[in-house]
């Protein structure tokens, strides 16, 4: 009997040390399993007055807006599905897309939410929101220009347009998807024509100069709110700097 029970005596601490080695395991095993969880972390990519930006928050500019969403999605089983989700809030479009990346261009005017879902058997297990506002439209043309290369109004364009750099940003267009101008002479004749918004005359005509005077504009342009834009005016063409007549860089009106 003595010899028995000094044997279990003796056997007491390896019995100790496997059973925190066991439990040391399964600890270890616990954490890693936890490390290993699926999740997501969105992000969306944009051009924000000239400069790229990745965020995950609220965002709000002008149409078109083209914006790279990405999931971030980490650790993925096979029973797990990326759902993303763009709704308009006034006009009530929608879209739903699957894949841990792609891009889109938000073109209407108001509030989008933007929701990602990370589905395990078809059951959420981590989701995330934002809302990405449109502006509505707006488009002036101004009444004059002077191309006489003194870096003031030498194009002729939508006010704001990017051609004429110094032009005031307090009345920049804003939200135009659509556009087309055209420049006639007094005649009628079709002197320039252009799409690109940030585009505009620069007051020639195959090559040539044109003279001083007043020309026509015709405008007809869309906003992402659906206004339809249909702009008839003179322009006067002067290339004589007049400080009574300029307005210092800000633009013509």
């Amino acid at each position: 009997m003595l010899i028995v029970w000094l044997s279990q005596l003796l056997s007491l601490p390896l019995q100790i040390m496997r059973y925190l080695k066991k439990s040391l395991i399964i600890s270890v095993a616990m954490i890693l399993t936890m490390s290993a969880y699926a999740g997501i972390n969105p992000q969306a990519t944009y051009i924000n007055n000239g400069v790229e930006e990745t965020v995950w928050k609220n965002i709000s500019g002008d149409a078109p807006l083209h914006v790279t969403f990405t999931s971030g999605a980490t650790d993925l089983e096979t029973n797990s599905t990326i759902e993303w989700h763009i709704s308009h809030r006034t006009s009530g479009t929608s879209l739903t897309r699957y894949e841990d990346e792609f891009e889109f261009e938000f073109t209407e005017a108001g509030i989008n939410d933007v929701a990602l879902y990370l589905r395990e058997n078809n059951e959420i297990i981590d989701s995330a929101k934002i809302e990405i506002t449109i502006s509505e439209s707006r488009l002036e043309m101004p009444n004059a220009f002077s191309p006489n290369d003194d870096g003031n109004n030498d194009f002729y364009g939508a006010k704001g347009c990017k051609i004429n750099k110094n032009e005031n940003s307090t009345s920049k267009y804003r939200s135009i998807v659509e556009f087309h101008a055209y420049i006639f002479n007094r005649w009628g004749q079709k002197l320039y024509e252009w799409t690109d918004i940030d585009g505009g005359w620069d007051g020639t005509y195959n090559g040539q100069p044109v003279k001083e005077g007043v020309y026509f504009v015709l405008v007809k342009a869309r906003g992402a709110d659906g206004r339809e834009y249909n702009i008839r005016r003179d322009v006067n063409l002067i290339r004589r700097f007049n400080e009574g007549v300029s307005s210092g860089g800000g633009g013509y009106e």
